[in-house]
């Protein structure tokens, strides 16, 4: 495959790049200083804050005597402390033989055992707490949907088939109850797919039974970054109304055939809503248009932990109505974030445990050309989907970082283990060599990673 069909267009290309360089500068920023903010609690002097690498473009010496640099590679940055000798942190023993017991303390290798192993994990650390403060802002700004099965707002629907209102509460759906939110997608989950059912609903204080929509229509909820829905120029709040001349009333129905047909090209015919935005070339909103993709091989996680491999299109379903949400207390809120990180995690490392495995596509750990066609269309969606990525690939850098690979900070936290059970750090021979080491197996598994945007589908 060659590099240059992966670039429609060279507007699209530098939209790629900026894309990739903003989510990387913050990630990469929020890392480093991490690094930083810690060595200087603990005592340790940096002298250099570089965000990027190669020539510098901008820098200014703070009181401190830190240098806060701009380079002209963006693709990284680091933190350079007194006495290291380069980016990765390694001994400089003639400067450090230079200076005094006293300024010694303020160098990596000359500080206690505690304020370099506290530095180091900073950077991992803080990229967690980017995550989660990712998910505050969310959660803050959204809100977290109520117990009960209370209609926050409606969405249109073709045909004007959308018979709910906002503030309606839903007490059963076909003669079941739903008492609250959470029985209420089960039962409508379990509903036989069909155009009309009957709800019961409170109303203005009292309870009525009208006739209104599957609960879960071939609405699109969620578009998938990258798939074959997103290439097609589908959107959120679309509905499929016929896949291959076959009318859907539920996603169900959509999932089902996709399942059937696998690989084979399908064709859609799609209504787009009145109050729908879109770019110029899309398709007019209030307006019925037909379009065809191809469903592509994907891994997705289960709900037990482990993943499975089929052809998906990449459409997320989507309610007929938003439920109504309320704003939790800083408490709840970070509490939800947290577990919403943690799980991002588990996830992770499930993942990179099934590729290595073999269990799952090995074409699922990507390099830096796929993180930046993610990049690009995570940005093109909105600024939600650019966040919830770049929290993503913030518990990413985090959780790399953390592996016991010399160069990176787990490299260093393993030699600190060492130090603490002898009592004395690794011979600076052995330091060297096991760096070595560590950036062969890291640009190993960077040109693997970089082969897997090239040649994987």
């Amino acid at each position: 495959m060659e590099f240059l069909n992966l670039i429609p267009s060279f507007g699209n290309f530098a939209w790629t790049i900026a894309a990739f360089v903003i989510a990387l500068s913050i990630i990469v920023a929020v890392h480093e200083y991490g690094h930083y903010i810690v060595g200087r609690w603990s005592g340790i002097h940096a002298e250099v804050f570089s965000l990027g690498f190669g020539p510098v473009l901008f820098s200014r010496m703070d009181k401190r005597g830190t240098r806060w640099q701009v380079a002209a590679v963006p693709f990284g940055g680091f933190v350079k402390f007194l006495g290291d000798s380069d980016a990765a942190s390694g001994k400089d023993g003639a400067a450090i033989s230079q200076l005094s017991v006293a300024d010694r303390r303020h160098t990596m290798h000359g500080a206690p055992l505690w304020a370099r192993s506290a530095t180091v994990l900073a950077g991992p650390v803080f990229n967690f707490i980017l995550t989660i403060l990712i998910y505050c802002a969310i959660i803050l700004y959204f809100g977290v949907a109520i117990d009960r099965a209370v209609v926050g707002e409606v969405k249109p629907l073709p045909n004007n088939s959308q018979t709910l209102r906002a503030g309606d509460e839903i007490l059963a759906m076909n003669g079941v109850e739903t008492p609250d939110l959470q029985a209420f997608i089960t039962v409508a989950r379990e509903l036989p797919s069909q155009p009309v059912i009957d709800y019961t609903l409170a109303r203005d204080g009292r309870d009525i039974t009208i006739p209104g929509p599957y609960p879960f229509p071939a609405l699109i909820g969620s578009i998938a970054l990258e798939s074959a829905a997103q290439d097609a120029g589908l959107t959120e709040g679309d509905v499929i109304l016929a896949i291959n001349d076959q009318s859907v009333s539920a996603f169900s129905d959509l999932v089902s055939v996709v399942k059937e047909t696998k690989n084979a090209e399908l064709s859609l015919k799609v209504w787009r809503p009145s109050d729908a935005e879109g770019q110029a070339g899309d398709p007019q909103p209030g307006s019925e248009f037909n379009t065809t993709l191809t469903p592509r091989m994907t891994t997705s996680p289960l709900a037990d932990g482990g993943f499975e491999e089929r052809f998906l299109i990449g459409l997320g379903e989507g309610l007929m109505f938003t439920p109504k949400v309320y704003t939790p207390g800083p408490l709840e809120t970070l509490t939800i974030s947290v577990e919403r990180t943690w799980s991002l995690i588990t996830t992770s490392l499930s993942g990179l445990g099934h590729i290595v495995s073999g269990a799952i596509s090995s074409c699922n750990l990507r390099g830096p050309i796929g993180i930046a066609r993610t990049s690009s269309a995570a940005a093109s969606q909105g600024a939600l989907t650019f966040m919830m990525m770049i929290a993503g690939l913030s518990t990413a850098v985090g959780l790399m970082n953390l592996f016991p690979i010399p160069v990176l900070d787990g490299g260093h936290l393993v030699f600190h283990v060492y130090e603490a059970v002898t009592g004395k750090p690794p011979s600076d021979r052995a330091l060297r060599a096991f760096m070595m080491v560590g950036l062969m197996l890291l640009l190993s598994l960077m040109v693997f990673a970089v082969g897997n945007d090239l040649f994987c589908p």
